[in-house]
C-alpha cells in the first residue's frame, strides 16, 4: 500500500493452557526470542516479548494488512511446536484458547514497554489478569502526550523500546 502511514501498537496477552506454571525461567527467554522472530518474519515489528511461568505479553507494531487474530494464532501455534520440539516439559505443551489484545497510542509505547519488561518480576501464582486489565484501563489517563521515541528495535536485548 504505497502512501499508507499507520501507527498501530498492540499488546497481545495469552496464557498457558490451564494457567499452568510451565514456562520455566531456564528456557523461556529462548521462547520469547523465537516468538519475536515469528513476528518479524510476518513483517511486523516486535517491540518486546516477556512473561512469567503461566502467560506471555507480546507488544508489537502492527501493519494494517495483518489481522491480530492471524498473528496471535501463528505465534501461539509455532511457539507451541517450538516448545514441544525441545521437549522442555513432560507431556504436550499448549496455549490456552483465545487471547487479550489491547491497543495503545505512540505516546504510550514507553510505559507499555516498561510494564511488560517488569512482568518477569511479578510473584508467580499471583493473579495477573487483573494487573493487565488495570494497566489497560488506567494507562490512557496516566500517560503524558509528550513522550518522544525514535529509531528501531532489532533486538529484544535493547532496553529501550524503539532504539
Amino acid at each position: 500500500m504505497a502512501g499508507t502511514y499507520s501507527q498501530i501498537y498492540i499488546q497481545i496477552v495469552f496464557a498457558v493452557q490451564g494457567r499452568q506454571n510451565l514456562l520455566q525461567k531456564e528456557w523461556r527467554q529462548e521462547v520469547f526470542k523465537y516468538m519475536a522472530g515469528i513476528i518479524k518474519n510476518k513483517g511486523q515489528k516486535p517491540i518486546i516479548v516477556n512473561g512469567v511461568e503461566d502467560h506471555v505479553h507480546v507488544f508489537i507494531g502492527l501493519k494494517p494488512a495483518m489481522a491480530i487474530s492471524d498473528l496471535a494464532r501463528d505465534v501461539k501455534n509455532n511457539s507451541s511446536n517450538f516448545i514441544n520440539d525441545h521437549a522442555w516439559i513432560g507431556g504436550r505443551f499448549n496455549w490456552q484458547e483465545g487471547y487479550g489484545a489491547f491497543s495503545y497510542g505512540h505516546s504510550q509505547i514507553e510505559a507499555v514497554y516498561h510494564y511488560i519488561q517488569t512482568r518477569s518480576s511479578i510473584t508467580p501464582g499471583k493473579p495477573s489478569r487483573t494487573n493487565t486489565w488495570n494497566f489497560s484501563k488506567n494507562s490512557r489517563s496516566n500517560m503524558t502526550s509528550n513522550t518522544c521515541l525514535s529509531g528501531s528495535n532489532d533486538s529484544l536485548d535493547n532496553p529501550h523500546p524503539l532504539g
